[in-house]
This record gives C-alpha cells, structure tokens and sequence, in this order.
C-alpha cells in the first residue's frame, strides 16, 4: 500500500518587489528635450496668441520686479546723491530702530483694527447687495440701483474726501440731521474717535456697489436646475438661497477673501492721507501714511524702506495662510 506525502509548508518570506533604479542623467535630459519640443511646438503653432504676453509681462518687470531691489536700502544707509541702493551696510538697523519705536506701533494698532474693520463689515455687504438684485424681478429698478450703486467707485478719491467733508462739516448735512432733532453740532472731522466710523461709512458708500459685479456674474453659473429640484422638494426663496445660491458663491468668496486677506495691512492710503489731520492721527495715522511722512517728507528712506518691507513681508503671510485654509476647509483657493 503505497502513501503519498504531502510536503511540509514552506516559511519563505514572499520576495521584496524590485525597486526601480534611479533615472539615469540622460532619460532626465531626454525628457526636458522633449517638453521643449512640446513647448517649442506650441510656440510656434500659436505665436500670435503668446505675442500679447510681451506687454504684460515687460510692463511687470519694469514696475513691478525691478522696484523689488530698492528693498535693499532697508538694509543700508541711504545719503541723498550718493547710491540708489545706499551706500554703507547697516544690516537690521533700521528693523531694531521701528521695532523699538512706539509711534511705529500705534500707526501698526490702527492700521490692524481699519482692516479688520473694512474686512469685517465692508466685506460681506457686496454678497448682501447681489443676493438682494438677484431676487428682483424688475429689470428696470434692477439697472437703475446696479447704476447707482456703481457710480461711487468710479469718483476720484479727492470728490470722495470732499463729499465726507461736507457732509461731516458742523453746518454740514449730518450736522443739520442732529440738530434737528435736539442734539448738538459735532466737530467729526477733528475728534480721532469718529474717524474709523467715517472711513469704513464711506468705503462700504464707494466700494459695495462695484463689489457685487463678479457676484453677480458667478450667479449666473449656478444651474437652473439646482433651483428647480429645489422647489421641488418644497424649499421656500430662503431656502433656496441657502443652499443652492451660497454654496454656488462660496468659491468666488473664497478667492476674493484671501485676496482682502493679502491686502489687510494695505488700507487706503489715498483716503486716509486726505482725510486725516494732526488732530486724528491717535486714530487715524496708518502704517502707509507713517511711511509717507518718515520717508519723504523727513527724507529717512531708508527707515521707511525697512518698515514697508515688514508690512509686505507680513502681508505676504497672511495671503499665503488665509490660501492654505481655504484649500483645507472649502476646498476652493487662489493656488
């Protein structure tokens, strides 16, 4: 009687898949080679396209890039008549000078609490105003406010600052409203705690109703039939507005906000400059206009270099961390 055996199992360890060799220098140049034929292909196929590239990006070189180097006189004492980027190396003088400087942070208070006001209330009143137009059904009174509304922006900031004069003078419109009824005439214009109020009251006046045009514009993406599904499920225009029309706005807000986030240190220089006076500077007195007066009205260049670098250095990490939350929590981002 014959017996078959079986064979023991085995405890071999299954074999290590084998692991590619590093590419070598030539497949690596072969590759560059080869997108620069795709590039050079393209070139050639659409050049008349890429030809309006060359404006725009001479014009960035010129006026953009090439001021980046003046940032060097923020590490140099700079002499009038002597080089334009400075002519004896101090390396983190300057930095040490404003950070020791209490003027320098009183114009920094100021200038966080105005942005964070102007992010905080001007902000969300474009979204306010083309959700609003979006629910009128009249195209006429639709056109007329969209016209009123646009018309601000597109005042020079001087008529601006001259409409905030007279309308906050003591006889002026504001002034007659209050004595109307019963209160008296105040100085707004020379008290520093009105000036906040009046600054962010005329940039939601100037700003809100051009803000609503690239709202309005991503509305009309949003699928008809999102709303008719919608209404089928028995949502009310609230409802609607809710869920549908927020959620199809949310990428455009995202994008504008971290986009006010980089611009959060740079409140409107032009509007402050005219508005302010020596008596709201505890107020109204912002990092630009500090610049403006250290730099060209006292001729110290070179500390206002340094403390302009700081303020773009720190716009710089705002934008590039207001993007990386967006891109976690919403998904949606500038990059």
């Amino acid at each position: 009687m014959s017996t078959t055996r079986t064979p023991a199992p085995t405890t071999e360890e299954p074999l290590a898949e084998p692991v590619a060799p590093p590419e070598p220098p030539s497949a690596r140049r072969g590759w560059l080679r080869r997108h620069a034929d795709e590039w050079r292909l393209a070139l050639r196929k659409d050049w008349r396209l890429y030809t309006f590239l060359i404006l725009p990006v001479v014009w960035l070189l010129i006026f953009r890039y090439t001021p980046m180097l003046g940032n060097l006189v923020a590490f140099n004492r700079f002499r009038p008549g002597s080089s334009m980027f400075g002519d004896e190396w101090v390396g983190f003088y300057y930095f040490e000078m404003f950070i020791q400087d209490p003027m320098f942070w009183r114009v920094f208070t100021n200038t966080v609490i105005l942005g964070a006001l102007t992010l905080i209330v001007v902000f969300p009143m474009p979204i306010a105003l083309a959700l609003m137009l979006n629910e009128l059904r009249s195209r006429k009174f639709k056109r007329i406010t969209q016209t009123i509304t646009y018309l601000p922006h597109f005042m020079s900031m001087v008529i601006v600052a001259g409409f905030v004069f007279q309308l906050t003078a003591v006889n002026g419109t504001v002034n007659q409203i209050v004595e109307a009824f019963g209160g008296d005439a105040i100085t707004f214009m020379q008290e520093p705690g009105w000036f906040r109020q009046i600054y962010v009251s005329s940039e939601i006046w100037q700003t809100v109703g051009f803000g609503t045009i690239l709202y309005l514009a991503a509305l009309t993406t949003i699928d008809d039939q999102l709303y008719e599904a919608a209404r089928i499920d028995g949502a009310n225009r609230w409802q609607q507005t809710w869920h549908v029309t927020i959620p199809g706005l949310v990428p455009t807000i995202v994008v504008l906000l971290v986009l006010n986030i980089g611009t959060f240190m740079a409140v409107g220089f032009e509007k402050v400059l005219l508005l302010y006076n020596p008596l709201t500077y505890p107020t109204a007195d912002v990092i630009a206009t500090y610049v403006y007066r250290v730099a060209l009205n006292s001729g110290n260049f070179s500390y206002g270099a340094a403390i302009g670098l700081f303020e773009a250095l720190i716009g710089l990490i705002l934008v590039l961390s207001a993007n990386a939350v967006a891109r976690r929590v919403t998904g949606a981002s500038l990059w």
